[in-house]
């Protein structure tokens, strides 16, 4: 079974674009890399605003999925926990409404600005390698029929 080009939004916080500005550079060339298109840059405030984005998105026909990035650095208090679960929690519920993968991408929480450089790489290309997966899986699931018995990779 053939797919066509895996078309990816990806939403980036700025808030820490020191390390955002890297991931998306490797999110991009990781996408290429994969044989996907990546079809929409959006960049918001900050990780608390990503959900919104995504929603936007997914919304999208144009769009096959998502891969959010951001980086919640620890600071004196616990609110990077709150962020980051809220976060990720309000991304998995829109990935279950709009059936269409999103790769999380976002460091944090816990994490000092130290850490979350060391962070980069994989964070970023992770995210993008799980949602192409997931995106060509699910087209793939699209073009089975109900006569055969089939495992998709």
């Amino acid at each position: 079974m053939q797919v066509q080009s895996i078309r990816v939004g990806i939403v980036i916080a700025e808030f820490n674009y020191d390390i955002t500005y890297l991931m998306l550079q490797r999110a991009i060339s990781h996408a290429e890399f994969l044989g996907a298109k990546v079809q929409v840059i959006l960049k918001v405030p900050g990780s608390y605003e990503i959900p919104l984005a995504i929603k936007q998105l997914l919304k999208k026909d144009y769009i096959d999925c998502v891969v959010a990035l951001g980086a919640i650095i620890k600071g004196e208090t616990k609110h990077d926990e709150l962020i980051a679960n809220q976060v990720a929690r309000l991304i998995s519920d829109l990935e279950l409404e709009y059936e269409k993968p999103i790769g999380l991408g976002i460091i944090g929480p816990g994490v000092s600005h130290e850490q979350a450089v060391e962070r980069i790489e994989e964070y970023s290309t992770r995210a993008v390698e799980a949602s192409v997966k997931m995106a060509k899986r699910m087209k793939k699931m699209e073009m089975i029929s109900s006569e055969s018995t089939v495992i998709i990779e």
